[in-house]
């Protein structure tokens, strides 16, 4: 019941970012889309929302770590490249727009995130970030309560000693609104917007918007 919730919460969240991404650059048939981290295993119907929601999959292009046999018969129309996780393989501003949800915490330490964003901007036009509130009380990855609010290295720990491991150290690191403008200042944007999506009253992510 529980993850039937969670998974009911987590799709009307990601289709209000799906919204907000069409309401906020209007893509039309001719605009060329990457999607940075789009997942090759769908996990659930909240899983890559933007291929399944877009009417015009063919202008969509996912760049990613994996192979993306699984996703590539699923969507056929869309072509994917496997890169190792450092320099975009494409020209400057070579997309009009880049939509990655839920990356960014994934990528590695802080400067590892500054690369990233510097990358996105690099390719695209306009682009789209989301990534979860540090400061949310679910974390949603490990599915505890509070405990992400412990210093990183003993949450780690815990997670090592129950036996997810693969949440642990850069695999993992949660953003707070303050973090990310750090990060969007290292990375020489000044241009930017920071939506917020909101929860029982609580910030569960953050919606990131820059030309």
């Amino acid at each position: 019941m529980f993850n039937q919730i969670a998974t009911t919460i987590s799709t009307n969240n990601r289709i209000k970012k799906f919204n907000l991404f069409i309401e906020r650059f209007g893509p039309s048939a001719e605009n060329t889309i990457l999607d940075v981290g789009a997942d090759n295993h769908e996990y659930g119907k909240n899983t890559n929302m933007l291929e399944k929601l877009y009417p015009y999959r063919n202008k969509i292009t996912v760049l990613g770590l994996w192979d993306y046999k699984e996703f590539n018969q699923k969507y056929p129309e869309i072509k994917t490249i496997t890169y190792d996780g450092n320099v975009f393989p494409f020209n400057d501003k070579q997309f009009d727009f880049v939509w990655s949800n839920a990356v960014l915490e994934h990528v590695g330490d802080f400067e590892k995130q500054i690369k990233f964003i510097k990358e996105i901007k690099r390719v695209s036009k306009r682009a789209m970030i989301t990534t979860p509130n540090k400061y949310f009380p679910f974390e949603t990855h490990t599915k505890y309560f509070l405990i992400h609010y412990l210093p990183k290295k003993i949450f780690d720990i815990i997670l090592v000693l129950t036996h997810k491991e693969w949440a642990a150290n850069d695999n993992l690191n949660l953003l707070s609104k303050n973090k990310i403008k750090k990060i969007l200042n290292r990375a020489g944007i000044s241009d930017y917007k920071i939506n917020a999506n909101k929860l029982l009253g609580f910030i569960i992510d953050y919606c990131i918007f820059f030309i």
